[in-house]
């Protein structure tokens, strides 16, 4: 047999490294004030994406520029992470039905409309990543699911993946006014706690059985989709989001909380100036809204923009969402505003947009900052984050452009248009199809 040449081999691997490196996706975006969040921010900055991950972020002078990299000019503008939404309802979701107030079997997964013109909404308002979930009608009404707004023609080309494969997501649940209603579900606040303490106790039930029988097929109980992902809620492996608004709502789920174990982060949080000291001391992040027009439920009288404020001061880690359509998507970067106007510090209100809502979906190695080795998801701005005259003018995912505003259809999408705040649009969303 005829031996192989091995300085042939050994030429052809290194030239094919040569034409791998200079064939990388690599762009260095120069001249911009970065706010990485993760570190104060940077004048005059750089910032050097290759194949979607940051590879480097500093001032120039700092940060070496490959030289097969495409440099792009983003002198006088600023450049912030990718917006975090910890709650939106674009994409169509739904979940439970009328048939019991507690449903965690239900997945919203098998619900989206990725072509729901909301996406493109969200990429206008510089959001890269989302948690979508159902309403807030039932106690439960089933399982969340976390996106990334990168192309994709399914859900599952754009959901965040757990290690074991799995979509990831958490567990929406809800208390107060929303869920008491004519039987079968609750019609007092007392009853709503009793009906979600027993499920969980059904819960540890089931759990306990699957452990007692350790393997034996025999000894196994009946699948149940609904224990099952309870049992993940009890475990940990998925987060609760809870709904609550009023006070004493509020300290319900805390004690609820206390007693089950499960990890969870509090929503919309109307009363939250009332107990914060409260929130802060069970260590429970609140993922806020901030409404300019209040109005509409009886439980969220007494929101506050003070919430935010109170909050930081408390020492409670705190981040925004959407509750889109409450707050259309392209106005994400107001609620940051609305924060600071109440006297939040500026760096807190930037990272309640972007990296507070990477923890809350346990995504902040991922996403959340502009640092080394983390995904190329990131916005560049016409100007300061938190002034009502700055524009998204481009909004990048995993180092691709997603949103340009100098594009018709981009421009037509973020400042209106025929369709546009339709539910879903009949036209082809063009960002999750290849070739436009």
């Amino acid at each position: 047999m005829k031996r192989p040449n091995t300085a042939a081999i050994v030429v052809t691997a290194l030239a094919s490294l040569v034409f791998s490196a200079t064939h990388a996706e690599t762009r260095a975006f120069t001249g911009a004030t970065i706010m990485p969040v993760s570190g104060e921010p940077v004048e005059n900055g750089v910032l050097v994406v290759v194949d979607g991950k940051i590879r480097a972020v500093g001032a120039a002078g700092d940060v070496r520029i490959p030289r097969n990299a495409e440099v792009i000019d983003v002198s006088g503008k600023v450049i912030i992470p990718g917006l975090v939404d910890s709650h939106s309802h674009i994409g169509e979701p739904a979940g439970a039905d009328r048939s019991a107030p507690i449903q965690p079997e239900a997945r919203v997964l098998d619900s989206i409309n990725v072509r729901d013109a909301g996406f493109r909404r969200a990429l206008a308002g510089g959001i890269t990543t989302v948690n979508l979930m159902s309403g807030s009608g039932h106690l439960m009404s089933g399982q969340t699911i976390y996106v990334k707004l990168r192309q994709g023609n399914t859900i599952e080309a754009i959901a965040y993946k757990r290690d074991d494969g799995q979509v990831a997501g958490g567990m929406k649940m809800a208390n107060g006014t929303n869920s008491r209603r004519d039987t079968p579900f609750p019609g007092t606040r007392a009853k709503s706690a009793a009906l979600v303490r027993q499920k969980f106790v059904a819960a540890i039930e089931y759990m306990n059985k699957i452990e007692r029988a350790d393997g034996d097929a025999d000894k196994m109980p009946d699948r149940d989709l609904a224990m099952e992902a309870l049992v993940e809620v009890l475990k940990g492996e998925r987060v609760v989001h809870h709904h609550t608004h009023r006070h004493d709502d509020i300290l319900t789920v805390l004690r609820m909380q206390e007693e089950f174990g499960f990890r969870v982060v509090l929503h919309h949080v109307s009363e939250a100036h009332r107990v914060a000291d409260e929130i802060a001391a069970a260590g429970i992040p609140v993922s806020l809204i901030m409404l300019d027009s209040p109005g509409g439920k009886l439980e969220a009288q007494y929101i506050d923009f003070d919430n935010a404020p109170v909050l930081e001061r408390a020492g409670a880690n705190v981040g925004f969402h959407t509750d889109d359509y409450i707050t259309d998507s392209r106005l994400f970067l107001r609620m940051a505003a609305f924060g600071v106007r109440a006297g939040m510090t500026r760096k807190t209100a930037l990272r309640a947009l972007t990296l507070a809502g990477a923890e809350m979906l346990e995504l902040d190695d991922q996403v959340g900052t502009l640092e080394r080795g983390k995904d190329a998801d990131f916005v560049i701005l016409s100007g300061d984050p938190f002034s009502v005259y700055t524009r998204v003018l481009e909004t990048w995912v995993e180092g691709k452009k997603r949103f340009d505003v100098d594009d018709p259809d981009d421009q037509a999408i973020a400042e209106g248009g025929f369709g546009v705040l339709q539910p879903s649009v009949i036209l082809e969303f063009h960002g999750y199809q290849e070739g436009h």
